[in-house]
Formats: structure tokens, C-alpha cells, sequence
């Protein structure tokens, strides 16, 4: 994609607010002010909406709201493979991995001085649990309660043993009970003025066209943020962000780039750099397993042997990736990787001859036209959903179209503006659409999101998971018996098995496993992280870890 949604430069209205606002800080923006704030590309808008509601998706509120403004327990740090304490000192397991307890760090003060405790956690959670559409993660499908100890300690009871569930609660921004108990509807709320424990809390400007934040003035890590702000220009897609990002006008972003060497270090190779490992999530194509033909797993297997990933890698990648294998794993997950289902998945090798044979077994044949059509006499017409301005999945989904009508299959693309995208693929509103896996620890998560009944909501509720709504009673059993095991080489036996079940059922179609994008520039401001200092991922995609980052970049 470029990012997990990127940020455009349009019209601009005022508000009250924004008359308010200091002319220092506009979007013309005299160079003094810029040389404060480091200017960030990171989310795709036409326009900025002003939301700071961090119990929503990442992308339905503003970047840095989860991770920046708002704060975890813990972060989870893909490249060291280890929990960084954050709000949390530590954390204990209980009563045979039955409770989890943590201790939270003393001193944390919320951004208007009022002291941040234990409460504040479990009222978070309470808040899910009466709010079903808040609770992101499922985490009360296997907890059983929540309750501040002491102003220090919180404990998690589960209903099950789920080891897993560690990441999804330590990872969850907590807000503060004072300032959201009396929140009516705490799913619509857009907490414009947010009151938080992160390290850009003070909203400083708020326009159509651009936004700013500044510090915390009371945040718990002594000396930090070292920068003075952080500011969001709009950016309507890929293109529009990188020409900003080219000109020497954005200092940090996380965009897919064409042939970066040349457009963009050439440029400035003392200042100018990036860093693009294969260890985000992996880009998959959602069929919507609700409706035919996509229920039919002889379809799906079709539709991605049809499809030709080492055209995508090429012309659409810039060969900066790979084609996936069947297991839809990125190479965060190298070591659990089984070969023996890498060798099953036949499907994700191009054969159109293959893809067509199987759509002919599956009773859809070709019709006057060309174009297939099922028992039911309609034709296989679907859109191919993508974001408008996403470069390199617009194109990947141009070579999609193109492969599947080879096979009969007339497929077209179809781009819309992040925010109307994201809401159909959460709510399991379109045919086909372009999206991305989990990046979490191990493939358990990515499998819980693929195959668990768990996560399947009915069309029309948002999941911030399992957008094709499959769910598999096998993998349940699976799932669970990883949940209940802290042996790793159970828990890779396990993974072996849910591998296996993923190549036979082919619930999406993996294409590749996606770059972990991230450019910075050192003109102004330095700390990012590379691959010779990997003290976190550089991409600002990838919520909380960019926490990791903001609190360590520093003027030059």
C-alpha cells in the first residue's frame, strides 16, 4: 500500500478553532516554525477529521492517536522479539496463566496533571466490554473480569487460559476514567481536545489542510519528546506524499516509493534515507466468504492461481518484496514457517490453465462472452476495492484485473478514499478487496484473524479482524490449544497444523509479504531508526511500536 493509510494538500475552511490558531503554524508555515515540528506523512485524506478516539481502529482516528497521543502497557517489539515496559513496569501470571496481573508504573501523570492509576486501566476495559464495537481484539471473549487492586496493580481474570491474550491487552491505549465516565457514546465520540499520558498531547493547530501537535506538558519520560511537535500535512495519496517527501518537505514517513535509490537518495544521500524489511504484514486479497461463488474454496484456489505475483513484485513492488508462499506468512515469521504446507499450497503458483480447469470442476463455465458464469446464470462481475492514491496497489489490483479476466473472470478496480475503504472492508461490504494481515508476534494471530470463529462478525458490524467473515471449527480447536501452552515446541507443532489448515481452506489469497516502509530525512532531525541501529521498526505504520520512535528523535 504506502502506509496503513498515508496523509494532501486541497481547499481549507476555517472554524473558530482554526482562526484561533497561530499563523506560525498554517500550512504556509514560516520556516522557523517547521524547524520545531518534525512534519510526518503517514495517513491518505483529502482532508483532516478531527478525531482523537483511541478505542477505535488505528485508521478511523487520527496517527498518532493510538500510539503517540495515547499509550499501551507494553509495546511489543517485532524486531527484539520482547515487550518494552511502557505504562506497565511489569507483568505476572497467576493462578495456572488463569489471571495476569500488572504493575503500573508510579508517577505517570495524565496531560491535564491529574495522576494516571490502575483504575484507569480497568475502567478501559470495562468500557469494551459494555461496548462491544470498542473491543478490537475480542479480548472478552476470554476474559472473565478486570479490577484495579490497588492504585498500582490491575489484575486480568480469564475465562479460559489464553496466553496469547497478552498482546492484546498489554497493547491497548488506556484512557482516563475522569474524562471518559461520563462519555454518552464512547463508539461515535471524537474526543476532539484529548487528556492523555503520551508524548504529543496539546493540539496546536487544526485545519482542513493541515494539523499540529505539540508535547505533553506532563509526560512521564523526563526530557521527552525531544522535538517540540509533530505536523501533519494532507496528502491525498502516494503520489502527492512523495513529491512532498522528494522536495525535502517531509522529515519522517512511511510511503511506498518507485525506484527510491534514484528518486530520493540520489537526491540527498548525506540526509536522505530509507529502510524497507520484510517484516510488516503480508498484502492479501479478501474474497467475501459470504457470497458465492467466494464460499466455494475450489474458487478461491482458482482466482489466486490465476494470478501472476511475480508481475506484481516486478512492476508494481519495484521488486522490493517477493511473492508470498501459501502460508501468508511474512518473514516476521520465519522460523515457525512448515515447509510441508509451503509445498501443499500449490495455489499460489501462476497457472491460468490450472485456475480455469478448476472454476470449469466447480461449475462456472464461460459463457458467449467469455466471462463465467455460475448455476445461477449471473456472471462472475466483481470490483477489486483498493485505495484511491495507494500507487502500488492500484497497480498490483490493475494486474489482478487484468489475470482474472484471462480465466473469465471480469473483474474491475475500484478506488475509493481510505476512510469509505476501510469502512467496507471492516464491515465485509464489497467482492474482492485489497488488505493486509497481522504483523503480531507469531502466526497464531495471523491465524486466529483467518480462520477463528471468534473473530467473525455478520455483515454489516465492523471486525477490525477477520473482514472475509471464515470461520473453521477445526482451527478453534487449534487456536485453543495454543492459548493454553507456553511450550515453544508445542506451540510450533500447533502452528504446523493451523499452516496445513490455512493452504487447504485458502480463506484469502496471500500476494506478498509487504515492506515495512519508512523514509527519513537527517537535514533537521536524527534518532530514526536503520538497519545498522534496529532499536525498532522505522515505519510509522505500525502501531504502538512507532512510540518506540517518536520518543527517541531529536533536532539535529
Amino acid at each position: 500500500m504506502g502506509l496503513v493509510s498515508l496523509g494532501g494538500l486541497a481547499g481549507c475552511s476555517k472554524s473558530k478553532q482554526q482562526e484561533e490558531s497561530t499563523p506560525a503554524a498554517t500550512a504556509t508555515a514560516p520556516a522557523a516554525a517547521k524547524a520545531t515540528a518534525v512534519t510526518i506523512a503517514q495517513e491518505a485524506q483529502t482532508s483532516w477529521i478531527r478525531n482523537f478516539n483511541p478505542l477505535l481502529a488505528s485508521s478511523s482516528s487520527r496517527w498518532p492517536t493510538r500510539a503517540g497521543i495515547y499509550e499501551p502497557m507494553l509495546i511489543f517489539n517485532v524486531l527484539k522479539a520482547d515487550y518494552v515496559p511502557w505504562l506497565a513496569e511489569k507483568y505476572t501470571w497467576g493462578e495456572g496463566n488463569k489471571t495476569l496481573t500488572f504493575s503500573v508504573r508510579p508517577g505517570v501523570k495524565w496531560s491535564d496533571g491529574q495522576p494516571f492509576t490502575a483504575k484507569d486501566v480497568a475502567f478501559t476495559f470495562e468500557l469494551l466490554k459494555k461496548h462491544k464495537a470498542l473491543d478490537l481484539s475480542a479480548v472478552w471473549a476470554f476474559l472473565e473480569g478486570v479490577q484495579a487492586k490497588d492504585d498500582a496493580t490491575v489484575e486480568f481474570t480469564f475465562s479460559r487460559v489464553f496466553v496469547p491474550g497478552l498482546l492484546y491487552i498489554a497493547q491497548q491505549p488506556i484512557v482516563p476514567e475522569h474524562k471518559w465516565k461520563d462519555v454518552a457514546d464512547p463508539v461515535s465520540y471524537k474526543n476532539e481536545n484529548p487528556v492523555a499520558t503520551g508524548p504529543f498531547t496539546e493540539i496546536k493547530v487544526f485545519q482542513n489542510q493541515i494539523w499540529e501537535i505539540g508535547r505533553n506538558p506532563n509526560y512521564w519520560q523526563q526530557g521527552k519528546p525531544y522535538v517540540q511537535a509533530l505536523r501533519f500535512p494532507a496528502y491525498p495519496g502516494n503520489d502527492q506524499a512523495n513529491l512532498a517527501l522528494l522536495n525535502g518537505e517531509v522529515d519522517y514517513a512511511g510511503n511506498f516509493v518507485p525506484d527510491i535509490e534514484r528518486l530520493y537518495v540520489s537526491k540527498d544521500k548525506e540526509n536522505n534515507h530509507y529502510w524497507f524489511p520484510l517484516v510488516g504484514n503480508t498484502v492479501i486479497l479478501y474474497t467475501n466468504t459470504t457470497k458465492k461463488p467466494f464460499n466455494d474454496v475450489r474458487v478461491r484456489k482458482a482466482l489466486s492461481m490465476a494470478i501472476d505475483r511475480e508481475q506484481i513484485v516486478k512492476v508494481a513492488m519495484y521488486n522490493y518484496t517477493r511473492p508470498s508462499d501459501a502460508t501468508a506468512l511474512s518473514e516476521t515469521h520465519d522460523s515457525w514457517r512448515n515447509p510441508k504446507a509451503v509445498e501443499a499450497g500449490d495455489w499460489v503458483k501462476f497457472d491460468a490453465a490450472k485456475a480455469g480447469a478448476l472454476l470449469d470442476e466447480a461449475g462456472y463455465k464461460r459463457g458467449d462472452d467469455g466471462i463465467r458464469v455460475g448455476p445461477d446464470k449471473q456472471p462472475l462481475r466483481y470490483d477489486i476495492n483498493v485505495v484511491t492514491g495507494w500507487s502500488d496497489w492500484v497497480r498490483a489490483a490493475q494486474i489482478i484485473a487484468q489475470n482474472l479476466k484471462q480465466v473469465g473472470i471480469d473483474a474491475t478496480l475500484k478506488t475509493y478514499d481510505f476512510s469509505p475503504w476501510f469502512e467496507r472492508i471492516q464491515k465485509g461490504e464489497f467482492d474482492l478487496s485489497m488488505g493486509w494481515s497481522s504483523d503480531e508476534p507469531n502466526p497464531y494471530y495471523v491465524y486466529r484473524d483467518f480462520l477463528g470463529t471468534e473473530t467473525v462478525q455478520p455483515v454489516g458490524v465492523v471486525s477490525s479482524r477477520n473482514w472475509h467473515r471464515f470461520g473453521n471449527k477445526d482451527a478453534d480447536a487449534l487456536l485453543k490449544a495454543f492459548e493454553a501452552t507456553s511450550d515453544p515446541a508445542e506451540q510450533k507443532k500447533i502452528s504446523d497444523q493451523l499452516q496445513v489448515l490455512f493452504v487447504e481452506n485458502a480463506p484469502v489469497i496471500p500476494l506478498f509479504p509487504g515492506p515495512s516502509w519508512g523514509e527519513y530525512s537527517t537535514r533537521r532531525f536524527t534518532g530514526f531508526p536503520n538497519k545498522e541501529n534496529p532499536y525498532a521498526k522505522l515505519t510509522p505504520n505500525a502501531p504502538p511500536e512507532n512510540l518506540l520512535v517518536l520518543t527517541e528523535i531529536k533536532p539535529k
